[in-house]
């Protein structure tokens, strides 16, 4: 029992401090021992050590001996080299779905987070259309059977969803990212495997595009 009780505590730490980091309530470059980060959460030193050490495999802070934890920020090549892995491996992850031929109730995460995103596209609401464009790569990702492969890509999406917030309405309104939702949920429901990989990569190389090109434009050097 005592042994859960800490799993749960650590496991509260650390998507608290996540949180905090994608949030931008610690923002790239804050540094701060582990006491006042406990005292930060209220919570005893234990669970937030354990936290930290996860945060820091997630690639969100460094560890600085004696000196506590620090927020990496995310420069432009951190974002390239995300990009390159999120478009070789997330299009394996919609492809092996569209194979498996997954059932109405397995994909009604992903419709709700499409529907969800068109309606915030016609509001103009790009705050929740962000908030349904990230539920539906990770509930996507969930669907995935290969665990390691979700643990990968879910760390990427967490180290590159700053940057994706702040660039937001920096970016022409999502039309076509919207489209393109749609799009690969309606052949993953089809079980059109190969149509699905090629649909996705075509997704994340324009997306990567965008974003890159709008970091070199405003001269972004890291968030």
């Amino acid at each position: 029992m005592k042994q859960g009780a800490t799993v749960t505590r650590v496991d509260d730490a650390y998507e608290r401090l996540k949180e905090e980091i994608l949030q931008n309530r610690m923002p790239p470059g804050f540094q701060a021992p582990e006491p006042e980060i406990a005292l930060r959460l209220g919570m005893s030193r234990t669970p937030v050590r354990e936290a930290l050490i996860r945060l820091e495999a997630s690639g969100l802070i460094e560890l600085i001996p004696r000196r506590g934890a620090r927020v990496l920020p995310v420069s432009p090549s951190d974002m390239r080299e995300i990009y390159e892995i999120l478009t070789a491996l997330e299009p394996e992850a919609a492809a092996g779905l569209a194979r498996s031929r997954p059932t109405a109730g397995m994909l009604a995460g992903l419709v709700e987070a499409t529907d969800e995103m068109e309606a915030a596209l016609e509001r103009n609401d790009l705050e929740a259309w962000a908030v349904a464009d990230d539920a539906y790569h990770r509930r996507l990702l969930a669907l995935n059977e290969n665990r390691r492969l979700s643990a990968i890509v879910g760390s990427l999406f967490d180290q590159a969803h700053r940057v994706r917030m702040i660039t937001l309405r920096l970016r022409a309104p999502p039309t076509e990212s919207t489209r393109e939702h749609r799009e690969i949920l309606h052949h993953i429901q089809a079980g059109n495997v190969e149509v699905t990989r090629t649909v996705f990569r075509h997704h994340r190389e324009r997306a990567a595009r965008e974003l890159l090109s709008i970091l070199e434009n405003y001269r972004l050097p890291g968030l």
